[in-house]
């Protein structure tokens, strides 16, 4: 088993999961991108992945939500998305920063990678 640097690992995967902040750009999934093909760490390269997943899944949920305004229940839908997809990158990002051996994992979010 090969060792990785413990301070690279959670720069790299504090970065993949930072990353979600830019969510209208083209930062929010390139970051995450370019740190999966580029790193040979396997915790580095599932958070990069799980942070992929996250930035999906919240265009998802927020298509879904748009289309549900129409019956107005999309507009709470969508404030609570914003909320989430505020608070829940800033815990990814405390929980590899403080176990930078284990991948985090979002709850309520589509797995495509």
């Amino acid at each position: 088993m090969a060792n990785y640097d413990p301070d690279r690992r959670k720069v790299l995967s504090a970065l993949c999961h930072g990353a979600c902040f830019f969510s209208s750009t083209v930062f929010a999934v390139g970051i995450p991108i370019v740190i999966l093909v580029l790193t040979d760490d396997p915790v580095v390269k599932a958070n990069a992945k799980e942070a992929l997943n996250f930035q999906i899944s919240i265009f998802i949920w927020g298509i879904i939500s748009i289309l549900l305004a129409i019956l107005l229940i999309g507009f709470v839908m969508f404030f609570i998305l914003l909320i989430f997809s505020f608070i829940a990158p800033i815990i990814a990002i405390v929980s590899v920063l403080s176990n930078p051996d284990r991948r985090y994992r979002y709850d309520g979010i589509f797995h495509f990678l």
